[in-house]
């Protein structure tokens, strides 16, 4: 059965969401103020992409925290899990392929968490972009645009001194997938001692960065999301469209001429036909 976000429990893409035992003692997330541009009725939609397999990975506990935040500001957030995605190689139909891309065409905007390797983002990361195309086809033959016109958040963890390799190459990715990238960023160093033997960020200058990339992503989504439409409508894709439509008329007319061609060489009545219609106009003129 191929995948379809129809078919998929949404608690699944939420294993961020607090239990009972933290909402009574107060989780540190609940102290942040709630939005007035709050919208229960229509949520903003986040997609979460980490870019690590590892157990305990990093990338991975801070997209949960991105994931807490941002659901407590009032969007609808979903965290996808790389795991068992292939390297790319063609098979579009992959059930996680098809997952990864309905999620991102799903959302309205993005956070993106990647460890920084070697002065650059993981393989894991990269494999999960290179699945997500500028555009495609769904099964109605409708094109889809997964990243364009839509918001984006980044933010990387590594082991030694602070640096910004990794959220530099995710700007630049997401300039080449046309989407709208806020000025806040996260850049954790030795990442592995910001959070505690919960799993949960410590209070540190780290969190509080954290908080403020997520509630500009929130902010910034909130007012371009009603726009995306109109955003996305471009001049030179205007005039691609004129030009094919102009291309198709003069193939039509053509292949038009072409039959009526073909059908004068075949049947003499159309010879009769052509002469009779022309005799009487000829005739009817003044």
């Amino acid at each position: 059965m191929s995948f379809t976000l129809k078919t998929v429990t949404t608690s699944l893409y939420k294993p961020f969401l607090l239990g009972p035992a933290a909402t009574k003692r107060k989780d540190w997330v609940q102290s942040i103020p709630p939005f007035s541009i709050k919208r229960p009725d229509n949520p903003i939609k986040i997609l979460i992409l980490y870019g690590s397999l590892r157990k305990r990975s990093i990338s991975r506990l801070l997209a949960l925290e991105f994931g807490r935040v941002l659901e407590h500001m009032g969007a609808d957030v979903r965290i996808y899990s790389p795991d068992d995605l292939p390297l790319k190689n063609g098979n579009k139909l992959h059930p996680k392929v098809v997952e990864l891309r309905e999620l991102s065409t799903w959302s309205d905007g993005q956070v993106w968490v990647s460890p920084e390797q070697h002065g650059q983002i993981s393989g894991v990361f990269k494999t999960q972009l290179d699945w997500i195309p500028l555009s495609y086809k769904d099964s109605d033959g409708n094109e889809m645009k997964p990243t364009q016109g839509k918001t984006l958040a980044v933010a990387q963890v590594h082991g030694g001194a602070e640096g910004f390799n990794a959220v530099n190459s995710l700007r630049l990715l997401s300039r080449w997938m046309k989407m709208y990238t806020v000025s806040n960023q996260v850049c954790i160093s030795k990442a592995w001692d910001e959070f505690d033997d919960q799993d949960r960020m410590k209070p540190s200058f780290h969190r509080n960065r954290m908080v403020d990339a997520a509630e500009e992503l929130y902010k910034l989504t909130t007012l371009l999301g009603p726009q995306k439409d109109y955003l996305l409508d471009r001049y030179s894709e205007r005039e691609k469209k004129i030009e094919k439509k102009v291309q198709n008329d003069e193939f039509s007319i053509s292949q038009t001429q072409n039959k009526y061609d073909e059908g004068k060489a075949i049947n003499p009545a159309f010879n009769f036909l052509e002469e009779h219609v022309s005799s009487k106009r000829r005739n009817e003129t003044p």
